[in-house]
Formats: C-alpha cells, structure tokens, sequence
C-alpha cells in the first residue's frame, strides 16, 4: 500500500510516517517545502504522479494565536489545502483520513462530546478546521475523521516540553486548571491510524489518550514522573488571556472507535512515563 502522508515534518506527521515504514508500507511523507497544498494545481500534478493508495492529511496551521490575526493564511491552509486534496483524493480513487480537533466544539459544560454532537467552533482555527471537515464529507465517499486534542510528540514543541524548559530556571510555575481534555501521544496515535486505513471502515473518530485532566494536572504528572520538584498553581484561564478563546470542555468520546473495534489509546498518564522516556533515552 502507498501512503502520502501530508505535515510529515510536523509531531503527527512524522510518526505516521515512521509507524508505516516500520510495518513495510510504501510511505511518502511531505512537509510544506515539498508541496504547497494551497496550490492547486501543483497538488493535482504531484498525487497525480505519485497516485497513492491512501492520503493522511496531518498538514495544517494550528496556532490558534495567531490565525486569528492571520485568518486568510489560516483559511488557505486548513481549507483551500484541504479541498486540494481530497478532489485529487476522489481523482485518483484513494482513501482519505483528514486529522481535526476538539477545537470544532464550542467547550462548553462537562460532558465528553461525541463524535455525532454538532460542530460549534468559538475561534477561527476551529472554524477552518470545521470547515475542513465539511469539505471532506461532501467531496469524497472513503473518508475518515479524526479529531485529536493536546498533541505532543518527539519531532517538535508542545506542552511537556515547554514545562520540562520552565523547569530549568523556575521551581514555581502558573498553569491553567479549568480547562479539561485529553493529552494525545502521537507515537500511540500513528499506530491507531495505520491501523484504521487500512479498513473501509469510514467516519469520524475521537482519538486521544484514555482518561481526562486539566493541564494543570497534565503538568503535575510530567514533573511527577520526571522527578522534578516544582510547585505547579492552578489558575483559572480568566488569569491567563490569550489571543484565541481556549475551550474549558476538550473531552471528547471514542465511543465509534470502541463500536468498530479498534484498540483504544492507553491511558494519558502511561502515554507521558513512555514519552519521558523516550527524551531521556535521545539525551533530549
């Protein structure tokens, strides 16, 4: 099986593409010094060369922050490049798995949203991500969903690494307590979706790792695990203004990855002792 997987320099991309290889499919990974997917035309020409069997889209432009300053970037990345390739996805007959985010909530109340809840994004980045997905269903017939929240892997920044840098020169730090979800370790979800194209079990998935926190209980349990003795307070997110409105509510359910049988991520807690790791054994 060929395999183009889009945002391979990114956190997901790059371990979808390590997953495949390992297991002996035919990978492609590209970043977007490879291929402007906002070009359609150069799009058309590349998956028409390469024809793969499957795409993963992980491309996209996720900082929150920003794209609400930069929406038209924003909206070329994450819809104009999405629409690229899934009509040159239905061209060339490949199946098409398309990575979203809890972000197409609004976050609102305390229980998990499931994977039929109506979409009702509160920033722009859950809006072109929304609008993504739209565009996915209505284009193609073999597509898959998968909406992801709080990534962190090895090939990039996120959250444990920027506390494990903070805990270099603070021993007290301020992290935000009222906003809930789930961590999502990309080495455990690479091998989720591997395992997911290769069934024609279409539709939209949640996928993280099991289990719900805070980002202030996130934070605790890296310097838990890591041994490192640092005083983490939980403020509310009102104490911490940021460009872009945070959903307080990320818990999303994996009802339909039970339903269709796949394995569940393990617990975030054993993801955050594997990804420690795994730094410490690269000396990171």
């Amino acid at each position: 099986m060929k395999i183009l997987v889009t945002g391979a320099t990114g956190q997901l991309g790059y371990d979808v593409v390590r997953e495949g290889s390992r297991r002996g499919f035919e990978m492609y990974g590209i970043g977007s010094s490879q291929l402007d997917i906002t070009n359609k035309n150069n799009v058309i020409s590349y998956i028409e060369e390469l024809r793969p069997d499957v795409i993963v889209h992980c491309a996209a432009y996720t900082a929150v922050d920003q794209a609400e300053d930069d929406k038209e970037t924003c909206w070329k990345v994450n819809v104009d490049g999405t629409k690229n390739l899934a009509t040159i996805a239905r061209m060339v007959n490949a199946k098409f798995l398309y990575i979203s985010t809890d972000y197409v909530f609004n976050g609102e109340g305390q229980e998990p949203f499931t994977e039929t809840d109506s979409a009702d994004p509160i920033g722009h980045y859950g809006l072109t991500k929304h609008t993504g997905e739209e565009s996915v269903k209505s284009l193609l017939d073999k597509w898959f969903i998968v909406r992801i929240s709080w990534v962190f892997g090895m090939n990039g920044n996120n959250f444990i690494k920027t506390m494990l840098r903070l805990a270099e020169s603070r021993n007290e730090i301020n992290v935000v307590g009222d906003q809930y979800g789930s961590p999502t370790y990309t080495y455990d979800l690479a091998r989720l979706l591997i395992d997911m194209i290769q069934t024609d079990k279409y539709g939209i998935y949640h996928a993280s790792n099991e289990g719900y926190c805070s980002w202030a209980e996130f934070a605790k349990e890296i310097f838990r695990v890591s041994n490192k003795d640092v005083v983490i307070n939980s403020i509310k997110t009102e104490e911490y203004p940021t460009r872009a409105v945070r959903p307080k509510n990320s818990r999303m359910s994996k009802q339909k990855l039970v339903e269709n049988g796949f394995t569940t991520l393990p617990p975030w807690q054993d993801a955050i002792t594997r990804y420690l790791t795994e730094i410490n054994s690269r000396g990171e």
